[in-house]
């Protein structure tokens, strides 16, 4: 494996733990402002999570995309 083939690896990886973590505090964002939370404080938790949701799945998406459509320099 190439220097450069591993770190697009580690890149991708690295991507995809910021996805879960990401995904992780929204879910717990959300479950806290849907059951626990009350108010204003409520609707401002789950835009939050509504937000980090949505952040991880882009973050993830990209992660694949450069996986899977990477260029391939064997030809």
């Amino acid at each position: 494996m190439a220097a450069n083939e591993a770190d697009r690896v580690a890149a991708r990886r690295r991507r995809q733990l910021w996805a879960g973590v990401l995904a992780l505090a929204g879910l717990v964002l959300l479950v806290i402002g849907l059951t626990v939370a009350d108010g204003v404080a409520a609707w401002i938790e789950v835009v939050v999570a509504i937000l980090l949701l949505v952040t991880s799945y882009v973050v993830q998406y990209l992660a694949r995309r450069e996986a899977v459509y990477r260029p391939d320099e064997r030809r």
